[in-house]
């Protein structure tokens, strides 16, 4: 949230209640424009911005409709709270189908007032905030179906643009959920095979004495069940790509077949007499160390020096939160889009709780759970009390070890600030208001220490 006060139009042409609607909202630190009349709030309108309107609906010389309207056509996303006075119902719910926040009947209730001002501005302020990062993704931070504007995804995006137009076997490495496919896609899409076919086969997923037969397929006969040829996925990713997915689950035979045919471009179907000839570019990738596992003896070391071409790691989530505020906006509207309904908001207490979980489960399991919360809300904002229980319940200390401020000998002191200011506006999501507040540094001094260091992208 950046520092500027929020700016309320008032529109009543009884002073009384004007000065007192007024006042009320000026003691809760809003900057309040006032206008008596219906014209001269349009004049203001047109040439003043606000993050809300409130309006009498009975004007002597303009129906508060058209403060309305016109409030709606020149300020985007502002609210409007109109109030009415007793037997002008009729004129609220028409208010309410043309875009009001809501309606409040006069004499209004100070309180009323307050609270309801309030939730006005934060649904305006949710609103801008879900467009900022749908412009963030549709700017510069996304490549391909691949999210991120952290400093590590921005350097896969680069490795994915390097690496793609080459012939090279790449190695993607990372836990599970954290989108190794998705990356190998991204690949595919941007070499020059992206014409021909990009086969993904899971190793873990097929039984072992079953997968050479998937890979390469087999003749008619091969073995007892093998009732007609089978085409392996090999032959099907001719021209194009393969990804061959946990590949530190495949057997030692296997491995030294995959390689045969890795070296020589060509493989043997089971069973088969001769040869068969493929142009198949090899993306592997693993949740598992490969070289513990090659010194264990469980993993070629030729295999894996032949898949490790070009090696890309993929960060966990909890080590790249400053991701979580536009992966939520992507999932708010993918999903809203597959069920058919308009997209949702978030708000802010439910989002920093998403930053601040360990997520485990990685970006597939954000993705599970915003699905999840979407399908049951009940209403246009999802709060904190619709998170599931083991994501509400968490806090700060369940953090992994990496998310804390690495101070090493010889940094400067300028190093150690900017770390520190780094963190801190990644656990809060960019909120500098917050940030300010934990660093215990004025909000102005915050927005120039983010200028002098160049995080802006952080808030």
């Amino acid at each position: 949230m950046d520092e500027r006060r929020r700016r309320i139009l008032i529109v009543d042409d009884d002073p009384s209640d004007l000065e007192v609607i007024a006042e009320t909202l000026e003691r809760e630190g809003y900057e309040i424009v006032k206008a008596r009349s219906g014209k001269t709030a349009l004049e203001i309108i047109n040439s003043e911005d606000f993050d809300l309107v409130v309006t009498d609906l009975k004007l002597p010389d303009l129906d508060g409709m058209e403060i309305l309207r016109r409030a709606k056509e020149e300020i985007p996303y502002v609210e409007v709270i109109v109030l009415t006075g007793y037997g002008t119902v009729e004129g609220a719910v028409e208010a309410m189908q043309s875009g009001a926040f809501t309606f409040l009947q006069k004499p209004v209730d100070i309180n009323i007032l307050r609270q309801t001002a309030s939730r006005a501005i934060e649904k305006r302020e949710l609103e801008l905030e879900n467009l900022r990062l749908k412009e963030q993704i549709e700017r510069k931070y996304r490549f391909e179906n691949i999210i991120g504007r952290s400093p590590q995804m921005q350097e896969i995006f680069r490795q994915i643009r390097r690496v793609a137009p080459t012939r090279a076997n790449v190695l993607i490495v990372g836990e599970t959920g954290t989108g190794k496919e998705i990356i190998a896609r991204a690949i595919h899409q941007n070499s020059p095979r992206r014409d021909k076919p990009f086969i993904a086969v899971n190793c873990a997923a097929i039984p072992k004495d079953l997968l050479e037969s998937e890979l390469f397929g087999h003749e008619k006969g091969a073995f007892t069940g093998a009732v007609r040829q089978r085409t392996g996925y090999f032959e099907l990713a001719d021209g194009g790509t393969l990804l061959l997915d946990e590949i530190g689950e495949m057997s030692p035979e296997v491995q030294a077949k995959l390689l045969r045919a890795i070296e020589t471009r060509e493989f043997w179907r089971v069973g088969a007499s001769k040869p068969i000839q493929v142009d198949v570019r090899i993306i592997s990738s693993t949740n598992r160390d490969l070289e513990e596992a090659v010194r264990e003896g469980k993993f070629r070391e030729d295999l894996y020096y032949r898949l490790k071409v070009f090696t890309i790691k993929v960060p966990p989530l909890r080590e790249r939160r400053e991701d979580i505020p536009l992966l939520v906006q992507h999932f708010i509207e993918e999903i809203c889009k597959q069920n058919n309904r308009p997209p949702i908001k978030i708000s802010r207490e439910a989002m920093d709780k998403l930053i601040s979980y360990s997520w485990p489960g990685n970006v597939r399991q954000l993705r599970n759970v915003i699905e999840s919360v979407i399908i049951t809300a009940t209403s246009d904002t999802i709060e904190l009390k619709d998170l599931p229980e083991e994501i509400r319940g968490s806090t700060l200390a369940d953090k992994d070890e990496s998310d804390r401020i690495d101070i090493r000998v010889g940094m400067s002191m300028e190093d150690i600030e900017r770390e520190a200011i780094k963190r801190t506006l990644i656990e809060t999501g960019g909120n500098k208001t917050k940030a300010a507040n934990i660093l215990k540094i004025g909000l102005r001094t915050l927005y120039r220490k983010i200028k002098q260091y160049g995080l802006e992208d952080l808030s």
